[in-house]
This record gives C-alpha cells, sequence and structure tokens, in this order.
C-alpha cells in the first residue's frame, strides 16, 4: 500500500515545491513504479487532482491518489487502479490538513533495457508530462 518513498517533505511554511518518487500500483495507468513528481505543497486542490497526502492512520507514510470530491469531514481520494486499494474506500475521507500538496509534473526515468532509438524517441517524447487535472475521472470515481 505505501505509494510514495521517503522524500524531501516540505510543509505550507518552506518551499512551494519539493520532489516525490512514486512507489506502488494504485495511481496506474497515471503514474508508474518509479515516476518522479515535482509536487507544490500548499496548493489549492479541486476535484480530479492528483495529490500527496499524509495516511490517516500511519501519518509517517505519504500516499498519492486523486482528490474525487469535498466531503465535510475532509476529501475523498481515490487511486486510479481500483484493483490496487488503499483509498478512502478503506479508511474513510480525509482530513484537509493531511492533504500536503498537488502533484503538477510528472517525470518517468529512462529504463535500463530503453537503448534503441526508437525506445530512447520515445522517452523523449513521453518523459516528462504535466499532471493535469481529470475532470472525467473524477466524475467516473465517485459513482464507484
Amino acid at each position: 500500500m505505501p505509494e510514495l518513498s521517503q522524500e524531501s517533505e516540505r510543509g505550507r511554511a518552506g518551499p512551494p515545491f519539493g520532489l516525490a518518487e512514486v512507489t506502488g500500483p494504485s495511481m496506474v495507468p497515471t503514474l508508474h513504479h518509479g515516476d518522479l513528481l515535482v509536487v507544490q505543497y500548499g496548493a489549492r486542490v479541486r476535484p480530479g487532482d492528483v495529490v500527496v497526502l499524509r495516511h490517516p492512520f500511519q501519518q509517517d507514510l505519504l500516499v498519492v491518489k486523486r482528490a474525487v470530491e469535498r466531503r465535510e469531514a475532509g476529501w475523498w481520494v481515490l487511486g486510479d487502479n481500483a484493483y490496487a486499494g488503499g483509498d478512502s474506500t478503506d479508511y474513510g475521507t480525509v482530513p484537509e490538513d493531511l492533504i500536503l500538496g498537488r502533484v503538477r509534473l510528472r517525470f518517468r526515468p529512462l529504463r535500463s533495457g530503453q537503448r534503441s532509438p526508437l525506445a530512447l524517441a520515445r522517452w523523449v517524447l513521453s518523459a516528462a508530462r504535466p499532471v493535469l487535472s481529470d475532470r472525467s475521472a473524477s466524475r467516473r470515481l465517485r459513482a464507484r
């Protein structure tokens, strides 16, 4: 269930951006194991945004999920991979103060087996991408 490796975490008073590394499959196909994320700490969260948060029961564990909808007690968050678990279906709403930041950019490192010119060209075209709010996924996930 861990989603992020330990990162150079910054609070709301620190620098506005930080890095995180994804571990685990719960955000596939949006994020994959080994992806590096640029996180904007303290950013305003809207439905559909991918966010970094503290796990409600293990606050030393950081996870990345999609904020699906704002509820009275906090945010309902879900992973994009319905089969991985470890989201609000397990632990309920996440209080606002446990949401650390919003993911802005994903960088997919070059794998060791990608040596052909075609593989390198594909990597160059897809290595760094913004992580956008997916409103359609937000509506679809809310129905689960």
